[in-house]
């Protein structure tokens, strides 16, 4: 008998897009930085051909502004159009996964911000998707495709840390505006939602293992919407680690990473967006070694640079289904810990299919 895999790719045989057209599913703030830009610098490669809002009207003038050559009527319009190989989600995080799987579906690759989904059980229900449809799922976690993500690896995998014991990360980033989605419990809002994903992610990228939650404190803006949340953390070796996340504390404007190894520490200011700045220091016994990486484009650019490129047949992306799951069930555990429930309802998407 033959793999499935080899099944599948028999039934799925197309040929690979010399340009990967790319459908936008909402009009959000994020899209020009994210998709946009980096779009243009990969012109040739990568076409941001589409896009759908849930007002025309939005859509329409949003095209106009950046260039997009369709508007659909519809999500479903869009998702239905022939010509695209993707979409492109920025929606908000209550609806990720029932868009997400709906244009797996559909028959597109899928780059959906993150989080991935508003819980683990959505996240499971969105992988089996892409497992069924044999299409891209990706979360676009884009700081895991910047070069400085390559060298954090590198510096902890040469062992001039020694042995390490603990790992901390701290995602702080004041947003200000409470009528933001973000603080919005229904539109799965909360600081470990938006800016917590990036510190689980970081720590376990740093400890290359899955850790396990044994305490959580929260501060709340609103009934079950955090404000700032920390949780403590603990690895089946024995290393120790600690996320912090705010939207609103006394941890203003912080985002970090701290690794203490038994012969020294490495520090990195800014894992999530080394574009706008970072800095990497190393204190060992022989003393302290400071380093930046100049020069480079951003995040996003990488992101979609792979993304396109597993789209056409390369490599798998770094940030798929399995990834993406393995944080979303880090925040489920960081919620259950601290008293809160789990965002959205865990059987959201269970009637897609029926």
């Amino acid at each position: 008998m033959r793999p499935c895999t080899t099944a599948r790719s028999k039934k799925k045989a197309s040929p690979m897009p010399d340009v990967v057209r790319i459908g936008i599913l909402g009009a959000a703030r994020i899209v020009p930085e994210a998709l946009l830009k980096p779009a243009k610098q990969l012109a040739g490669t990568v076409e941001v051909a589409a896009v759908a809002a849930r007002d025309r009207a939005r859509a329409e003038a949003f095209a106009a502004k950046h260039g997009i050559g369709r508007v659909a009527g519809s999500y479903a319009e869009l998702l239905a159009d022939p010509q695209l190989d993707a979409i492109y989600i920025p929606l908000p995080n209550s609806l990720h996964a029932e868009w997400s799987i709906r244009a797996l579906e559909s028959g597109k690759h899928v780059l959906c911000e993150k989080p991935i989904a508003s819980n683990a059980a959505e996240a499971e229900q969105m992988a089996a998707a892409a497992a069924r449809t044999g299409k891209l799922l990706v979360e676009a976690m884009h700081w895991r495709y910047h070069p400085l993500a390559a060298r954090i690896r590198e510096i902890i995998d040469s062992g001039v840390l020694g042995p390490i014991k603990r790992i901390d990360t701290w995602a702080c980033v004041p947003i200000l505006g409470r009528r933001d989605i973000r603080y919005q419990y229904e539109l799965g809002g909360g600081a470990l939602m938006d800016l917590g994903c990036y510190a689980i992610s970081v720590l376990r990228f740093a400890a290359a293992a899955e850790p396990q939650v044994t305490a959580a404190d929260v501060r709340l803006a609103t009934p079950n919407v955090d404000r700032w949340l920390q949780a403590d953390l603990q690895f089946a070796d024995g290393r120790a680690g600690r996320i912090t996340c705010s939207m609103w504390s006394t941890d203003f404007l912080r985002g970090e990473l701290v690794v203490k190894g038994a012969a020294g520490t490495l520090r990195v200011g800014n894992p999530y967006a080394p574009h706008l700045m970072h800095n990497i220091v190393i204190k060992t016994a022989a003393g302290k070694q400071s380093e930046k990486l100049r020069g480079l484009p951003t995040t996003y650019f990488y992101q979609l640079q792979a993304f396109a490129a597993a789209v056409r047949g390369g490599p798998a992306p770094l940030t798929g289904p399995d990834e993406a799951l393995a944080t979303m069930r880090v925040i489920d555990a960081c919620y259950q810990a601290a008293g809160l429930p789990v965002r959205g309802a865990t059987a959201a998407c269970a009637s897609l299919r029926s």
